[in-house]
């Protein structure tokens, strides 16, 4: 930091990465359209703006690490931005779960002549909630755990236990996403089977997509733990792991939960 800076701020330099990722994602939006359209280079430009948009994450996350490790940028202050920014996140994330919940609860509690005016909907074969779907249950909330066990050692000064908690953390999220995945292939039903497929494999696929989220996210803490990026004092981007984490956990509950007892998703 320089040192005749006399406020705890951080004014950033001038950046490419904001109007890259604008482009990619204006390339990704407009490709997206002209494919399922079926208009002759849709695919191609799709997938220059994903990979447009990939690059400009690394290589802009790339750079905030870089302020915040190495450039020491990242006082007290400066960190409550990223922690009140992820705090609103998680809280855009709970209404749009929200949604997905309130669409099964109404059409459970109050099912309609059109699925045969019973729930679940006449022809669908529910999943046994004590299976897989209790099985699933339990993997997440036992990563939450580990994520807390890294997050301890961390507080502690134990960097070494900080980087093996987090090995489980990934370990058992790969383990849930592989159960996810035979879930799927085993569920008498697919998304198209009324609001009760639509509600289901749209609310545990968007967990599910949140978990692999999560693990990439644990990866890359764990390589930074590794790297000794991460102090008890410092470690901010360690917190939305764990603040991330307990949310998919909740959700992952809710699920399990709303299986049960309304025999929904």
């Amino acid at each position: 930091m320089i040192e005749s800076q006399r406020h705890s701020y951080h004014l950033v330099d001038p950046s490419p990465w904001p109007i890259s990722g604008s482009l990619g994602a204006l390339a990704t939006t407009v490709g997206g359209v002209m494919y399922m359209h079926s208009f002759q280079g849709g695919a191609t430009l799709l997938s220059l703006g994903l990979i447009f948009i990939l690059y400009t994450m690394f290589v802009w996350w790339r750079d905030v690490l870089r302020e915040s490790t190495f450039e020491g940028h990242h006082t007290k202050v400066v960190q409550l931005g990223p922690r009140y920014g992820f705090i609103l996140f998680i809280v855009s994330e709970v209404m749009f779960f929200f949604a997905l919940f309130r669409a099964s609860s109404h059409s459970s509690l109050a099912p309609t002549v059109e699925i045969g005016g019973i729930w679940p909907p006449k022809g669908i074969a529910v999943l046994d909630p004590w299976e897989i779907p209790f099985l699933n249950t339990l993997i997440p909330l036992s990563s939450g755990a580990a994520v807390t066990w890294a997050h301890h050692a961390i507080l502690a000064g134990k960097e070494k236990r900080a980087v093996y908690a987090l090995v489980a953390t990934v370990s058992l999220a790969l383990v849930f996403t592989g159960f996810q995945g035979m879930e799927y292939y085993q569920a008498p039903f697919t998304i198209s089977d009324s609001i009760y497929g639509s509600t289901f494999f749209l609310a545990t696929g968007f967990h599910g997509f949140h978990v692999i989220i999560g693990t990439i996210f644990s990866i890359i803490c764990g390589i930074r733990q590794y790297l000794g990026h991460l102090t008890k004092e410092h470690h901010i981007g360690f917190e939305a792991v764990a603040w991330y984490w307990h949310f998919v956990d909740m959700v992952r509950l809710f699920l399990f939960v709303s299986n049960y007892w309304w025999g929904g998703i």
